[in-house]
């Protein structure tokens, strides 16, 4: 990949690591704005029903009082109570009192007019009668709501029925459970307020939010412009924008520091090849019946000049993308033959394993420059065991074709961490393999309640159904040692062993197991070696 690609890459990742995390928080701030909206609402309607009922009952509590005096209608002292209720009584405007079908007297005195006593809208479940669009004696002459209990009722103001503290832009509106009007706050939708009186409901329009809330004696009806809800959505997509800018602005330098950086490693690594700034260390392999050291994985290292080290996967990746990969491959056979020459020469039964990267695995190029560097230094080929990665077997046809020439050379091979990249059983099967490496994080997952701990035997199963022999990567507890030898895992490595060692640390570590176990394991072979 070129320098422009990779800062372009870079530079995309850093604006969409920037952009996304605003749209997401705007789109949950935009959701929680809906819910928060509707809820209040929802609140309000509640609250304009509570306040509807208290009105109404304020007034059937005067009714009742007035229904059970012993006072003669119409009488001075049954005047003067019509008058204190009417005054006591907060949504009160007027009480009167009918007989023969006709108002006699009201709290203002008794009535000359010939008035006629309405017939309700609308009967309560109380037995009260409510009538709309009554006019009082005195007034301004607006409508109102008269009440109606036996021969007395009383006429309330019916903006007492939405006298609610809410905010300023909603509207509100109560009527009879059939849908009567009672009264509304000038609602700018008059078409939404008729369907929500056929039909009460919750939810939104284009234009507005609305709730209602209902029971058997009233209806109440809440409704909110959107534009409101556009307004405190913007403003806080506002209060997040200063945030997404800076996100941006940080991810771009984080993306222009990263290309540099990488660019620079890339340059570093270009002189560290010529150099020869690359060492070996060794992971010992141990047989995990007998205990013994069988042989180790090897593994390249990279300290610069001044003493500060670069972790392989960091520098491995930067190789295969820049193709200094052959050249870091070239050094581990150097190293690994030069290291090891000795051991393999003097034990048979040992090996050492080499990675491929997944270039070398598709072009089988490595192999031929081991095949040419082992000869005439002694080492069999048996004793250099090759591992791939599973990302080395996107190529199945050039991976299927080398890895066969490598086995055909003596080479026993195996696949590196697997379980982490695109293996399956069925193409496993089409592969020429010997064993399976089971990668570290299924080994840490022994003994445990991940969601992976029970993928550990399936693997092991695989591997014995393919006729491999296992491996188990980051072997460091007693627990995990002995469920992989009560499953037959044939290897382990792992720190419960040995950390990666130094060349010369190696063959002092590999000499001590044999000479501690080896005896043990003839023993094993030989029974009756001991007795005699």
């Amino acid at each position: 990949m070129k320098r422009a690609r990779i800062i372009a890459a870079i530079v995309l990742a850093a604006l969409i690591g920037a952009v996304v995390p605003v749209l997401t928080v705007a789109y949950f701030t935009w959701a929680r704005q809906q819910e928060h909206e509707q809820r209040t609402l929802a609140s309000t309607a509640e609250r304009t029903l509570l306040r509807a009922h208290r009105a109404y009952e304020g007034g059937l509590m005067a009714l009742r009082k007035l229904n059970q005096t012993p006072l003669p209608p119409c009488s001075p002292e049954h005047l003067q109570l019509m008058r204190n209720l009417a005054v006591s009584t907060h949504t009160a405007e007027q009480v009167g009192y009918f007989e023969a079908g006709r108002l006699r007297c009201t709290s203002w005195g008794v009535t000359e007019d010939d008035i006629p006593e309405p017939i309700p809208d609308h009967v309560t479940a109380d037995g009260a009668g409510i009538s709309l669009g009554v006019r009082p004696q005195a007034g301004d002459g607006s409508p109102m709501v008269a009440v109606q209990l036996g021969r007395h009722d009383i006429i309330m103001d019916p903006s007492r029925f939405v006298d609610v503290i809410a905010d300023p832009n909603v509207r509100l509106a109560v009527a009879t459970p059939d849908g009567r009007l009672l009264v509304q706050q000038a609602l700018p939708d008059q078409n939404l307020l008729l369907e929500l009186l056929r039909k009460p409901s919750s939810g939104r329009t284009p234009r507005s939010w609305y709730a209602t809330a209902q029971d058997q004696e009233w209806l109440a009806i809440a409704v909110s412009p959107r534009t409101d809800f556009r307004t405190s959505l913007y403003r806080q997509l506002m209060q997040l924008l200063p945030l997404g800018v800076a996100g941006a602005a940080f991810g771009v330098f984080g993306a222009w520091w990263l290309s540099r950086r990488r660019m620079t490693l890339r340059n570093e690594l270009a002189s560290a090849v010529r150099r020869g700034e690359f060492s070996m260390q060794y992971q010992p392999i141990i047989e995990l019946d007998t205990g013994i050291c069988v042989g180790a994985e090897s593994l390249v290292r990279w300290c610069r000049p001044d003493g500060t080290s670069v972790r392989p996967d960091l520098f491995i990746p930067v190789a295969e993308e820049t193709g200094l990969i052959n050249a870091l491959t070239d050094h581990v056979i150097d190293h690994v033959i030069q290291d090891m020459r000795e051991l393999l020469v003097r034990d048979r039964s040992a090996h050492i394993a080499i990675n491929l990267s997944a270039g070398d695995v598709g072009s089988g190029r490595a192999l031929k420059v081991l095949s040419a560097k082992l000869q005439g230094t002694g080492i069999h080929p048996q004793q250099i065991w090759l591992e791939a990665t599973e990302r080395g077997f996107i190529d199945i046809q050039g991976a299927r074709t080398s890895l066969a020439a490598a086995r055909r050379a003596g080479h026993c091979v195996a696949i590196d961490d697997f379980g982490v990249g695109y293996s399956s059983l069925q193409y496993l099967q089409t592969l020429p393999l010997d064993a399976l490496k089971i990668d570290k994080s299924f080994i840490e997952a022994i003994g445990t309640h991940s969601a992976t701990s029970p993928v550990t035997s399936h693997i092991i199963d695989m591997a014995k159904t393919l006729g491999l022999f296992t491996v188990a990567e980051g072997v460091e507890t007693s627990a995990q040692l002995a469920y992989l030898q009560a499953r037959q895992v044939e290897f382990g490595q792992g720190w419960l062993f040995s950390k990666p060692l130094a060349a010369e640390e190696f063959i002092r570590y590999h000499e001590q197991r044999l000479k501690q176990y080896g005896k043990a394991k003839e023993d094993m072979q030989n029974p009756n070696s001991a007795h005699d």
